[in-house]
């Protein structure tokens, strides 16, 4: 490393000569929303710098790395387990953010089968873009966070609700890397021709001002995960069907978890499809995994999406999940990013008051006044049955699915209706709302919630003891648990209210060793973050891409020290 003694006030001036005074934040209010997470983490930062374009990024953490600062790169900063703030303030450097969401361009190439995304990009404005071309994005809404970018699903291996896509993947990606003399290089495996000059390549890709010509198709290298769509079929294999530490998705970009700065990375999209929903209710879980198991082995088209619902978690998350369906419904999904980002500024004007929470609790008091927003349908099923299956096919497949519903349910008290439009579309915004319902939940009840355990599991392919059973040591300590998932791949998001006076962390480790017994993986979906411990493989993964550990130290409670050190 050089310049380690640069002082702050000299590297802000710096920061300020390269995007402007107005987009290097100091103040602590300024700051929140960046260095706070969604659920998790929080600690200080030196600065959080905006640039606004990629050069202007480049240039901001060249300067960073070598002043001697330790970088964490975000673009929605939307993830659940704090992978791209701080955690604490027991760093031997000064944190500074680089906050991407400036940088939204999104460029079609190659007929509109692919495309390459910058920083800032996010699923939802994909969404938008391919949506004319009659394509669409490795991931949709309701299958991830209203707001998240596009490269922080790389960069985590996200799955989402699609059953045939598996995680978010890519061998072809421009980063920069930090060596282990603490220099900062700028790799090119974006499969275009740009140049050499560093600076060159960001602009020349930045202004689109590359030929078809200059695009290099390598049949060798992929855009997207080719072989999950039999891997998940696999409904007997004795081990999980995607998860965060497989070391067979870790390529450069892909699940890097922020120890490289991307630039761009290049995916491919996929063809719209007309679509059907059946909604299945049942007091069993064998009628689900009949239902799983059959339609992953027998049918020739695979369902498109197959998401779980438990009762429990139907009912907190229609009580304390309402206004973000509301929000969605009613204005799309384009308007949430910068709802939250509201919510976080108001929020911050009453904690300087010591009014915690105080968005939360007029929000519940408002939706408290309004009618039901479910349909009419799910609302008798929810009655009827414990759990719920939201199962969207493509319309070819629909008179076989309906066919094998029938024939299936016909003895049983089990039962299911095919949805119109709007069912299908509120079943599985209630599906997305339930995701952010027990933090608001704990958020309106401070004085008897101690806080949340959220687990993002991968279970085994062939574990049809999927519903878990809690020893009493650890149910006497929960309120309520919100069990919903992903249920075709066999991922579940489990969130437990922890009571008043129980140590969180303690009843997650004994989670952790019940999973453990189990033969799961954890997490499966998300980022370690600072919530989880990296694997051996993951944290080696980790290392070879960040030697000198300046990119988001401490990420799945790795070293948060210069060069890997333990002090």
């Amino acid at each position: 490393m050089h310049a380690l003694n640069t002082d702050a006030a000299t590297l802000l001036r710096e920061f300020g000569g390269i995007v402007g005074a107005g987009h290097v934040l100091t103040a602590a209010k300024a700051t929140r929303r960046f260095r706070k997470g969604h659920r998790f983490g929080d600690g200080n930062v030196l600065a959080v710098v905006q640039p606004g374009t990629l050069v202007e990024q480049w240039r901001v953490v060249k300067a960073a790395v070598a002043a001697g600062r330790i970088v964490i790169m975000q673009a929605a900063n939307t993830g659940l387990t704090g992978g791209s703030t701080p955690d604490g303030n027991d760093y031997d450097r000064e944190i500074v953010i680089v906050s991407t969401l400036r940088l939204k361009g999104i460029q079609v190439i190659n007929d509109g089968k692919q495309v390459i995304c910058l920083p800032g990009a996010t699923l939802d404005r994909l969404e938008q873009t391919l949506k004319p071309l009659g394509r669409e994005p490795h991931s949709v809404i309701g299958s991830s966070c209203i707001g998240a970018s596009v490269l922080g699903g790389i960069c985590n291996n996200s799955g989402g609700s699609l059953v045939r896509r598996g995680p978010a993947y890519t061998q072809l990606a421009l980063y920069g890397q930090v060596d282990e003399a603490g220099e900062l290089h700028l790799v090119n495996h974006l499969g275009v021709k740009l140049g050499d000059a560093p600076e060159d390549i960001l602009s020349r890709l930045e202004k689109g001002a590359y030929s078809p010509d200059d695009i290099v198709n390598d049949p060798t290298l992929v855009a997207s995960d080719q072989n999950y769509a039999q891997h998940v079929r696999q409904v007997d294999a004795p081990t999980p069907a995607r998860f965060n530490a497989d070391v067979t998705r870790h390529f450069e970009a892909s699940g890097s978890a922020g120890k490289l700065v991307l630039f761009a990375v290049r995916l491919d999209t996929f063809p719209m499809e007309k679509s059907a929903v059946f909604y299945i209710g049942s007091n069993d879980t064998a009628d689900l995994t009949a239902v799983r198991r059959h339609m992953l082995t027998a049918f020739n088209t695979l369902p498109i999406a197959g998401e779980y619902i438990h009762r429990d978690a139907y009912d907190i998350g229609e009580k304390y999940g309402k206004d973000t369906f509301l929000l969605i419904d009613r204005f799309g999904t384009d308007k949430v990013p910068a709802a939250f980002a509201l919510k976080s500024r108001v929020d911050a004007f009453f904690e300087g008051f010591k009014l915690r929470g105080a968005t939360d609790h007029i929000l519940q008091a408002v939706m408290a006044l309004l009618p039901s927003h479910l349909p009419k349908r799910m609302r008798e099923f929810r009655k009827r049955f414990d759990h719920h299956l939201l199962l969207k096919v493509s319309l070819d497949s629909a008179p076989e699915t309906k066919a094998f519903l029938q024939s299936y349910f016909a003895n049983r008290e089990g039962d299911f209706f095919e949805c119109d439009a709007e069912e299908g579309r509120k079943a599985f915004l209630h599906r997305f709302a339930i995701a952010g319902a027990a933090i608001r939940y704990r958020d309106t009840h401070r004085s008897s919630v101690e806080d949340i355990v959220a687990l993002d599991i991968a279970l085994r392919r062939n574990d049809d003891d999927w519903l878990e059973t809690l020893p009493e040591s650890i149910e006497g300590k929960l309120i309520s648990k919100l069990y919903y998932g992903h249920f075709f791949c066999h991922v579940f998001h489990q969130d437990y209210i922890v009571r008043k006076g129980h140590d969180p962390i303690a009843i997650e480790h004994e989670m952790w060793d019940l999973l453990d017994r189990r033969g799961a993986e954890y997490p499966a979906e998300h980022n370690v973050g600072h919530l989880y411990k990296a694997k051996p493989e993951l944290r080696a993964f980790y290392r070879s891409l960040d030697p000198a550990n300046v990119l988001n130290p401490g990420i799945g409670q790795t070293s948060k020290f210069f060069c890997w050190a333990e002090r």
